[in-house]
């Protein structure tokens, strides 16, 4: 499976049999994610910078909350949760969705705003590759981040959703998360090639550069 980050909470998930493109974002995130194709589209909550089905080509199958849905043979789990700290008060609500590819099993946690209850994290129990909010702004900030990496214990993690050089929204750096998760300076990759093999047996940080 190829994992590449486009931007923002944007991701294109490649597996053998099919391609899966998570929270597309429109260029006033400063991102351009250049009309990636895919099969699937997920879509954790219905904001703007999250929801720009409209930026990926194809005709993909669009899931936009909590259910069991199996595609073009990706089981795929959406789990509702909270985009705030407030009961949703503020932002409303958030599904992260377990993706199960190439007999890997991916967790997005979308703009996830709170460190997941017992429910949730057995919800998301196995999972192996977790992308996940670290920059705050109404998502989870390099504490909290570091603490529900902690809680799902995956095998890689990959952060999304700070700031960058690109980034036009208010986020916090990603050294925060990386000091939390005593990790020195990370040397972006383009993207993630891995097979369930190939995963490493201890949880590690890979931090991916954005496609430019």
């Amino acid at each position: 499976m190829d994992v590449s980050w486009l931007g923002h909470s944007c991701f294109r998930l490649r597996g053998r049999d099919a391609a899966l493109v998570t929270d597309p974002c429109p260029k006033s995130t400063g991102y351009n994610i250049s009309r990636p194709s895919a099969d699937i589209v997920t879509v954790s909550h219905e904001h703007e910078d999250h929801n720009f089905v409209q930026g990926v080509a194809g005709t993909p199958k669009v899931i936009r909350g909590p259910g069991e849905y199996e595609i073009a043979g990706v089981m795929i789990t959406g789990i509702r949760t909270i985009h705030d700290s407030q009961e949703g008060k503020r932002q409303g609500k958030n599904t992260v969705y377990v993706i199960e590819m190439d007999d890997i099993r991916t967790c997005h946690l979308g703009d996830l705003g709170h460190i997941p209850t017992a429910d949730q994290v057995e919800e998301m129990s196995g999972v192996e590759i977790l992308l996940v909010p670290v920059g705050g702004g109404g998502t989870l900030d390099a504490a909290a981040a570091a603490e529900t990496v902690s809680l799902l214990a995956p095998r890689l993690v990959i952060p999304m959703h700070y700031a960058t050089d690109a980034s036009t929204a208010k986020l916090e750096p990603l050294d925060r998360f990386l000091r939390e998760m005593g990790v020195g300076a990370a040397t972006p990759q383009q993207r993630l090639s891995v097979s369930r093999s190939g995963l490493p047996h201890e949880t590690q940080v890979m931090v991916l550069d954005y496609k430019r």
